[in-house]
């Protein structure tokens, strides 16, 4: 399953030591209730099949201990987080939300989240420490439990780079050699395409490279979007479209699913989502992709990045924090949970248990050719590099779309266009009341 939609905030937000300190709300109605129950708890969420997984807990684990949770179905992204924040604001939010990991830093810093760290933060070592650092906003807090997971890897089409005597890189500087190689060989086609409609993905390379955009101290926020390792991704990519080494269309098009359907375009930086997005743009190409690690930096290392996932959160509203905790890490750590949320929802699991076996035993369809897709997904996964997340990533992306697609057009100089994504996100913390270290 693919989640691109990004986060929002809202014109009056609270102090930026809410984050900070990790504080939640004063009023602490419910923190002595036992998990136990009895409890009846509301879980706003957008995932598809997530009320038939409710059902398990509701006739099993939940029965006993007197705990039902009842799923209403919500829209996602933008929608969802500004309709949580004024549910917020009127005292009247549900108990648990479905939130992607850059939503969370917007949904703290606007007083929402509970902190689970007691009730459920034993369960951090059932996931990659990249994953599980999203929910705690590096504190010693804990805002949400990792749900599902999109780390990065590398796709190509198996036909065609053996056509082309290519070999699949293992680092960037062999995927640039790969880009010009296919363009001498065949110049009508392209190794892949910078799309400046995608923040996400450019957000994951960059956490790839080291980058951490958003960091605190000092009871302010440090904006580092113009770091040296999003510099280098930025430049990277920028010279291979300056050199037309690669293409500079954006993604999701028309056009963009002809050329895979064709073969115009050869390989797909993507997530572990990505086969359900090759099975709609690409269906007569199904058996003759293949996937592997994404390149790296350093030849030999792990290393990957992550493009969507979300998380399950305890509103500081519920009456019942010590029930929602516990239907929250049932959720995502049991197995019978798991297999029903990979089943149902069609998710990757944040949970590193339930990546391969079970429900992932097969590989998709579509990639029925390469039978150890989920193990080989697996290994990647547990290379995943920490994110760092602030609470006007609408902002920074917004920013992302509008410079990078002038300049991928123009075939001109990422790194203006980077300068000016962080300047926009400084400027839009200024505004909004935020301390900001220079």
């Amino acid at each position: 399953m693919k989640y691109r939609t990004v986060a929002v905030t809202t014109a009056a937000t609270l102090a930026a030591t809410v984050l900070l300190t990790g504080c939640g709300s004063s009023d602490d109605t419910g923190d002595e209730q036992a998990a136990s129950g009895p409890a009846s708890l509301t879980y706003w969420a957008w995932a598809p099949g997530l009320d038939k997984v409710a059902d398990i807990w509701n006739k099993g684990p939940g029965k006993e201990a007197g705990i039902t949770v009842t799923v209403k179905k919500q829209a996602s992204g933008d929608d969802l987080v500004t309709k949580i924040i004024t549910a917020a604001k009127a005292n009247k939010a549900p108990d648990l939300v479905q939130a992607e990991y850059q939503t969370l830093p917007t949904l703290v810093s606007n007083d929402v989240l509970a902190d689970i760290s007691e009730e459920a933060g034993d369960a951090k070592s059932q996931f990659a420490d990249g994953i599980w650092q999203q929910t705690t906003l590096g504190s010693d807090a804990l805002y949400a439990l990792p749900q599902d997971s999109g780390p990065l890897m590398f796709y190509y089409r198996q036909d065609l780079f053996k056509q082309y005597g290519l070999t699949v890189p293992t680092t960037w500087e062999e995927f640039a050699e790969t880009a010009r190689a296919l363009k001498k060989k065949a110049p009508d086609k392209d190794l892949t395409t910078f799309s400046s409609n995608d923040s996400g993905l450019f957000a994951g390379l960059s956490q790839q490279a080291g980058a951490k955009w958003w960091t605190t101290g000092d009871d302010k926020w440090k904006v580092a979007i113009d770091d040296p390792a999003t510099q280098k991704v930025a430049d990277f990519w920028g010279g291979l479209v300056k050199e037309g080494a690669i293409d500079n269309q954006p993604m999701y098009t028309p056009a963009w699913n002809k050329a895979l359907n064709t073969g115009k375009q050869v390989a797909w930086v993507s997530a572990v989502w990505a086969p359900g997005t090759l099975t709609t743009a690409a269906p007569e190409t199904k058996g003759k992709w293949a996937m592997a690690p994404l390149p790296q930096w350093t030849a030999g290392e792990n290393v990957t990045g992550s493009w969507g996932g979300s998380s399950t959160a305890v509103t500081n509203d519920s009456k019942n924090k010590k029930a929602a905790a516990t239907f929250a890490k049932w959720l995502n750590t049991d197995p019978a949970a798991l297999a029903a949320l990979v089943k149902e929802g069609g998710i990757y699991p944040a949970a590193t248990a339930a990546q391969t076996g079970g429900a992932l035993s097969q590989a998709p369809d579509y990639f029925s050719n390469q039978p150890d897709f989920y193990t080989e997904a697996a290994k990647i996964a547990q290379g995943t590099a920490p994110a760092s997340w602030g609470p006007n990533v609408n902002v920074a992306y917004t920013a992302f779309k509008d410079n990078f697609a002038q300049a991928a057009k123009n075939k001109s100089d990422f790194g203006t266009a980077l300068t000016a994504m962080q300047d926009a996100t400084v400027s839009d913390l200024k505004k909004q009341g935020f301390g900001v270290s220079e």
